[in-house]
């Protein structure tokens, strides 16, 4: 590891408990910031309310550090969208933010549409599938950009056990490390090509808050790849000492099974490659093998590799009209 890294772990690594919420509020109303909450959400209706309810209760009704909490519904088919009301959020679906320009599926797609719906000079995404969820995530993470000035973009860190507790309990069994993607593809792509990046916990955690002023900076891969290019990018932008993590404890929520875990590694090598070449990738397609209904052999499913970005958000007229205004 660099020395440049080892120095900015010892500065820049904090936990939740090293910023009491007291003194968040106080920091809060010195510097007069915003903050937007946003959940991207497909098909969530079993875990979003219950982290709603939580961060309206504790960041919002008990203390005011919370101002805005919107869950942009990316197309559910179940009844995310009539939980996320009822537990107190608003609801905002993917298709009506930008109409102009047509949506396309993808985690990334939603994050840069939601800067369109929000106003917080602060904004923190939360995964809506979390389980056992704390409302210490926003706090933790929202924390270094009230009281350090110079932080621009904070990440959380935390165990990712296979597994709720009780489901560990339950089997008997240890619990074995989520973040697959994480530790085959996206640590090596950081240690050999970003290696200023390679103190990062959870390069890919969906729990993160970044100042305005910079997200609308950056482009936004659709799909998969948004987390790493977003930190990608932010280090080319603001410098690694703008950069910070949290440690929040322990992230519970629903993994993905194999394969649908080799598309989001295509997406996220094909985000890397296009930061490393700025060039297209010959064959942005990813082949994977499922044995047949018969099983007698196996059949080849061939994916597209998400190969859109959006631009800027400060280069779309919508934007800078509604920030005018």
């Amino acid at each position: 590891m660099l020395e440049e890294v080892e120095r900015w772990l010892d500065r820049r690594s904090w936990s939740t408990a090293d910023r009491p919420l007291d003194r968040l509020i106080a920091a809060k109303a010195g510097r007069g910031l915003t903050v937007s909450v946003v959940l991207p959400a497909l098909d969530e209706e079993e875990t979003v309310g219950d982290i709603v309810a939580a961060i309206r209760r504790e960041l919002m009704l008990a203390v005011p550090l919370v101002d805005e909490l919107v869950v942009i519904d990316s197309g559910s088919k179940d009844r995310t969208a009539q939980v996320a009301t009822a537990a107190g959020a608003r609801v905002v679906h993917r298709d009506a933010i930008l109409p102009r320009i047509p949506a396309v599926p993808g985690k990334g797609e939603v994050l840069w549409r939601s800067l369109l719906v929000t106003s917080g000079d602060i904004v923190c995404f939360i995964d809506a599938d979390l389980k056992e969820f704390s409302a210490s995530f926003v706090s933790g993470i929202v924390g270094p950009l009230l009281t350090e000035p110079d932080v621009h973009f904070v990440k959380a860190m935390y165990d990712r056990p296979l597994g709720t507790e009780s489901d560990l309990l339950a089997s008997g069994k240890t619990p074995g490390q989520g973040g697959r993607v994480t530790e085959l593809v996206a640590r090596p792509l950081l240690n050999l090509h970003w290696p200023q990046l390679a103190g990062f916990v959870q390069p890919l955690g969906g729990e993160y808050a970044v100042r305005r002023s910079l997200l609308e900076q950056l482009p936004f891969p659709v799909g998969y790849g948004v987390e790493l290019a977003l930190l990608v990018d932010s280090l080319h932008t603001v410098g690694l000492d703008a950069l910070a993590q949290v440690d929040v404890g322990v992230r519970r929520h629903r993994h993905q099974d194999g394969q649908a875990l080799g598309r989001m590694a295509a997406a996220i090598y094909r985000t890397a490659h296009l930061r490393l070449s700025r060039g297209p990738l010959v064959r942005p397609v990813l082949t994977q093998f499922e044995r047949g209904e018969d099983g007698s052999g196996f059949v080849p499913r061939t994916h597209a590799v998400d190969t859109q970005e959006r631009p800027p958000m400060r280069e779309i007229d919508e934007y800078t009209a509604r920030r005018a205004a």
